[in-house]
């Protein structure tokens, strides 16, 4: 049987951070019209009987297309730029599996330092199989990503997929800190972009640059994983996930 493709208009407000996101959610409709094709607004009633736009970015969710979704708690959980006032842990699993077709949520803990994002999970934990996940990781326990990436894994060690099968967890190590003007960016090999032909991996002229692409590779055996210079891109607090967004072929 023949799927139709179409496109999910959830509201963007700028990661509940900023003011200036009205051209950015009115995109979408752009998109479909453009493209012909049927669109269809995330709306959810709240723990309070009202109904209002869900709020979602492509960056706060990772799906395995075999009914899982990978997202933090502190992206779409946290009071600290709260997306959906008002929903509750299982209200906001509710309108993903709705609307995402998924049939379980996967919650991790946290997402890495100097994400201004507050907590996505393309820099974090990323599906590079219906069945394996590769998960971030810091040995150093000075670092501020040591502890919520550890915390990650202990869960991720814990999951199961939609049909109750144990995930495959892989490690991947994060580059040395990247700082400019006094302020970390969240540089990270998890943020790379799966296209049809190749997998984009960003590096940053780093130490752990080479370790990382290995590790890539392994689960990428039918298409070229290509690095991109990413340190002055990541200026922008994102790379080259953070900056694309993929459809289906």
């Amino acid at each position: 049987k023949k799927r139709q493709t179409a496109l999910v208009d959830f509201k963007f407000n700028a990661w509940a951070k900023y003011d200036n996101s009205a051209l950015d959610d009115a995109l979408p409709k752009v998109v479909a019209d453009y493209l012909d094709l049927p669109r269809y607004v995330a709306f959810r009633e709240n723990d309070a009987g009202e109904f209002q736009r869900f709020v979602l970015e492509g960056g706060s969710i990772d799906v395995n297309g075999a009914g899982c979704v990978l997202t933090t708690e502190e992206c779409l959980l946290s009071e600290v730029q709260q997306r959906n006032p008002g929903f509750s842990r299982e209200r906001v699993e509710q309108t993903l599996c709705d609307y995402l077709g998924v049939e379980k949520v996967l919650w991790l803990d946290r997402g890495i330092a100097g994400d201004d994002t507050h907590g996505h999970i393309d820099d974090t934990a990323r599906f590079v199989n219906e069945s394996t996940i590769l998960t971030c990781v810091e040995p150093n326990k000075r670092d501020a990503n040591h502890a919520p990436m550890r915390e990650n894994l202990r869960r991720l060690k814990k999951m199961r997929d939609a049909r109750g099968k144990q995930l495959t967890i892989a490690e991947l190590p994060l580059p040395s800190p990247v700082v400019f003007d006094g302020q970390r960016l969240p540089a990270s090999y998890a943020n790379f972009y799966i296209a049809n032909a190749a997998v984009l991996v960003p590096v940053f002229n780093d130490a752990n640059d080479g370790r990382a692409l290995r590790i890539i590779e392994q689960f990428f055996k039918d298409r070229p994983v290509i690095p991109v210079y990413c340190r002055d891109l990541v200026w922008g607090l994102g790379t080259l996930h953070c900056m694309t967004q993929q459809q289906p072929r």
